[in-house]
């Protein structure tokens, strides 16, 4: 039996709920939001959590490496690192050998802050009040969405 087509799926494909892409922009709209109140008493925004966490994942990464692990340019990822340096969670620095690459390290600061963002995933399925079955679903599907578009 053939897959049917979207035309014969949806009554309306045009009907803006019935649109993907507004899914997904609401949904992540709302979800970064949750993490707002959070992130602002350590002094972080969402996108240099994201950073953080890269970077607790492994430690250093270069600024290629962690532009790529991030989807985000070097230009975008730049003023994001120097910001984390300034609060003293990041230390940025040349490679002696090869001046071309950036190396991006933790601190102990840094190091440290993982303790405390450890309380933060459960904090935030807690806000959504979503079953975490239901949130493991949806992470796999956006990471097939992802790599269907890269």
């Amino acid at each position: 039996m053939p897959t049917p087509t979207l035309d014969e799926t949806l009554e309306n494909p045009l009907a803006l709920d019935n649109q993907v892409c507004f899914a997904l922009a609401i949904a992540s709209r709302n979800v970064i939001a949750l993490y707002r109140p959070i992130l602002e008493p350590l002094g972080l925004t969402h996108p240099q959590y994201l950073v953080l966490l890269a970077l607790w994942d492994e430690s250093p990464r270069t600024l290629k490496g962690l532009s790529h692990t991030l989807c985000l340019e070097p230009a975008t990822l730049s003023p994001l690192l120097k910001r984390l340096e300034a609060t003293g969670y990041v230390q940025r620095q040349r490679r002696p050998n090869d001046e071309r690459t950036l190396d991006i390290t933790l601190t102990v600061r840094g190091e440290a802050l993982r303790q405390v963002a450890e309380t933060i995933p459960p904090r935030v399925v807690a806000a959504l009040n979503v079953p975490v079955e239901d949130l493991i679903t949806l992470r796999d599907a956006l990471h097939r969405v992802i790599a269907a578009t890269s």
